[in-house]
């Protein structure tokens, strides 16, 4: 072989030996692409689990906070809504407290009103029945006088006057006997008048606003 073929085959055998290397390096890069890219989606794929893993815990600890009982949302009142709430709050306590003691006053007052109206009628009655007597024992020829006629309008004025205060007298001749009205103290016998009617008004009695101040004396048939 001569020189000159000698150095071709070198020249040959350098070259593939070359373009081995050079496939081989490719063949690295390739496989160093494919382990990092392996790499990337494994580093992937655990930020997705650590994700998915934190993202309850974070959740479980807000939960508590945001949460009261029974599952409600917690809210933080305003310390100037809580002052304002229990302001309202004693503010319709004392109103509800005075209207109570106004209804109990007003009440008291009425009551206080009735006892002493019906004090004083007790004590004008006995007045009203000595008049009516004065009145019954003028003589029928008297009647017509001044002074037989001014005791009877006087009469009438002092019964108009209770009248409209609420005074009445209660009905007895010929009514039936009622105990919440009249005051047995005499009976009779009479045919002509009902079992239990009353025949005869001793004392008359009267009502004070649908309450008696004093009971009829009456008699009664049997």
């Amino acid at each position: 072989m001569s020189s000159e073929e000698t150095r071709i085959e070198e020249e040959l055998v350098e070259e593939a030996m070359k373009a081995e290397d050079a496939g081989s390096v490719e063949k690295e890069i390739e496989k160093g692409d494919k382990e990092a890219a392996e790499t990337d989606a494994c580093a992937e794929d655990a930020a997705e689990e650590k994700t998915g893993e934190e993202e309850p815990a974070e959740e479980t600890q807000a939960e508590p906070e945001k949460k009261g009982f029974f599952g409600k949302k917690k809210e933080k009142k305003d310390p100037k809504d809580a002052k304002i709430e229990e302001l309202t709050d004693r503010l319709q306590r004392n109103m509800a407290e005075f209207d109570n003691y106004r209804k109990r006053t007003e009440k008291e007052k009425s009551a206080m009103f009735e006892i002493g109206a019906r004090d004083i009628i007790e004590k004008i009655l006995p007045v009203v029945d000595n008049f009516e007597r004065g009145l019954a024992a003028v003589p029928e020829e008297d009647k017509g006088a001044p002074f037989a006629e001014g005791m009877e309008k006087i009469y009438r004025q002092l019964m108009k006057t209770l009248e409209d205060a609420g005074v009445k007298p209660i009905e007895a001749v010929g009514q039936p006997f009622d105990p919440n009205f009249h005051n047995a103290v005499m009976h009779i016998d009479d045919e002509s008048l009902g079992e239990n009617t009353i025949a005869m008004e001793l004392q008359k009695g009267y009502t004070y606003r649908d309450t008696v101040v004093r009971h009829s004396m009456v008699q009664v048939a049997n």
